[in-house]
């Protein structure tokens, strides 16, 4: 049976954007993390059946009615949504399904707070992700959540149609993951890449300890700021200062040539494919990390981050308990991936147990729906990393500035045709009234 599948996803997995036009259109959602996740689900549901169509982020409750005609399933993959911070666009979001008459699924959803689940942090949020909830159930058997302690938040709410189910990132490869590592030890000389969360400023040390022991140590930023940084240098308020943490072109990580950024998944894994050891606080820089097959270690700062790491069996420590003296060799050296290997196909078998209770389809058991996937992904140009400005190739630089010089000239265009349109506008107005009043006597 033909579905019709309208996905919450910033863009489809074969979209294909310069990182130019990645940053100025924000194609990674605010951090490329986003992106794994979301084109996971698209290959995961991608039957041959399926006709899959990305939300690009937009939420408009108005939509709701052609929403409703056009499509079978709203399928809402999340990240930490249910956050302080986020609590304007969830209620923007529980007016559009509320207004839905189509099943919604939540394709794993987490809560926010520090590690320990503090619930009175979530307090003002209550009401918020109450609301939203109860409309997605209202649509829905179950709404799917990443781990333990989003279970736990949600049903102290009063919700029991909670099921545990992970991220669809995870499940890239089906019920097949292996992670291996690939020598004893961990060499100085060894290929290192390192994640970070900017606001972590406990980072600060480890970074420098690594930077100066590791010489092929690289540095994978995922945020919109960063690879705007990498384009076009620091912002204008930005531009001379320093930090510990990479957040500007000053850091040895730039000066050095030692940062790389990816707009796709594939291109990311493809480069991460090539490393001993990825360890850092970003999760999913972890997971893209271990789905390529390379050994990664997270460094949990937050609940969101911790479910996942235990729900996975992801090798982890709490960032909190984490020394600033720690050595990548010394967490490769502790790192154990047989729970995570061992675990995988009983988790695979969770997620495919909650696509069926929503009448989803599984690719991954529709012939070769999810081979052809992976075919059409090596069949398509996705960009290069991005590096800091001053190692760029020349002929990409000037690329790059004429790609600016173009979009510039585009948007003068735009200005100076709405500023006709407003002046006719005004014209009309102006002449119009008199006309309207001589017409109407």
């Amino acid at each position: 049976m033909h579905q019709r599948i309208l996905m919450r996803a910033k863009k489809g997995p074969f979209d294909v954007y310069s990182p130019e036009e990645a940053h100025e259109g924000n194609w990674i959602g605010e951090n490329n993390g986003n992106l794994v996740f979301s084109h996971a689900a698209h290959k995961l549901l991608g039957t041959a059946t399926a006709e899959i169509t990305a939300t690009e982020f937009k939420v408009n409750p108005r939509d709701a009615d052609m929403i409703n005609e056009r499509y079978d399933v709203y399928v809402v993959p999340l990240a930490n949504a249910f956050r302080r911070s986020y609590a304007h666009r969830i209620e923007l979001m529980t007016k559009l399904v509320e207004r839905l008459k189509i099943p919604v699924v939540v394709l794993g959803v987490g809560v926010q707070t520090d590690v320990d689940g503090d619930r009175e942090y979530l307090r003002p949020i209550d009401d918020v992700v109450t609301r939203f909830v109860r409309a997605v159930l209202d649509r829905s058997h179950s709404i799917g959540v990443r781990g333990e302690i989003t279970e736990g938040y949600l049903r102290a709410l009063g919700f029991s149609a909670v099921d545990v189910i992970g991220c669809p990132s995870m499940f890239l490869h089906g019920d097949s993951l292996r992670v291996e590592k690939r020598k004893a030890a961990l060499a100085p000389d060894d290929r290192v890449a390192l994640t970070v969360s900017p606001y972590v400023k406990s980072m600060a040390k480890i970074i420098a300890r690594h930077h100066e022991r590791y010489p092929n140590l690289r540095y994978l930023p995922q945020d919109l700021k960063t690879l705007g940084i990498l384009l076009y240098g620091d912002a204008p308020q930005d531009r001379g200062k320093s930090s510990p943490i990479p957040i500007h072109t000053s850091h040895p990580l730039f000066t050095e040539d030692k940062v790389r950024m990816f707009v796709d998944p594939w291109t990311w894994m493809d480069y991460l494919s090539g490393f001993e050891f990825a360890f850092g606080t970003r999760i999913h820089g972890t997971i893209t990390a271990l789905v390529a097959g390379t050994p990664g270690y997270l460094f949990a700062h937050d609940s969101r981050t911790l479910e996942l790491a235990r729900y996975f069996d992801i090798p982890h420590r709490v960032m909190k308990d984490v020394p600033a003296d720690v050595d990548a060799a010394q967490l490769y050296a502790e790192a154990d991936y047989t729970a995570l290997n061992e675990g995988h196909k009983a988790r695979y078998e969770t997620m495919l147990a909650f696509l069926t209770k929503h009448d989803l389809g599984n690719a991954f058991a529709d012939g070769d729906s999810a081979a052809r996937f992976d075919a059409r992904v090596r069949a398509t140009a996705f960009p290069p990393a991005v590096r800091p400005a001053a190692a760029t190739a020349t002929e990409v630089l000037l690329e790059r500035i004429q790609w600016l010089r173009d979009r510039n000239e585009a948007l003068r265009e735009d200005a100076e045709t709405l500023r006709e349109q407003r002046l006719g506008n005004r014209v009309k107005r102006v002449v119009g009234g008199p006309v309207r009043r001589i017409l109407n006597r």
